[in-house]
């Protein structure tokens, strides 16, 4: 996963919904992503749908994780074979 949900999160529920690998779920405070189902919209659309949805643009880039689109789309392919 290369994507990650700042503290600034809202709570606005924009992300969840528009998740398509249900990736998105609420952590203690915040939205959080887990990284074994977020495949940065690879293999569903042509860029994050949690980013474009976000007010606050608070769902950003993870510099520890970033993985390439040749990985997004393996995952893709071992989620939804």
């Amino acid at each position: 996963m290369a994507l990650k949900i700042l503290d600034s999160c809202i709570n606005c529920d924009m992300c969840d919904p528009e998740c398509p690998n249900e990736a998105i779920s609420m952590g203690q405070k915040i939205y959080e992503i887990e990284p074994d189902k977020c495949t940065e919209c690879v293999g569903h659309y042509d860029n994050p749908t949690c980013v474009s949805v976000c007010p606050i643009n608070c769902i950003i880039v993870d510099p520890d994780n970033i993985e390439t689109v040749d990985q997004l789309a393996e995952k893709f392919v071992k989620l939804h074979g």
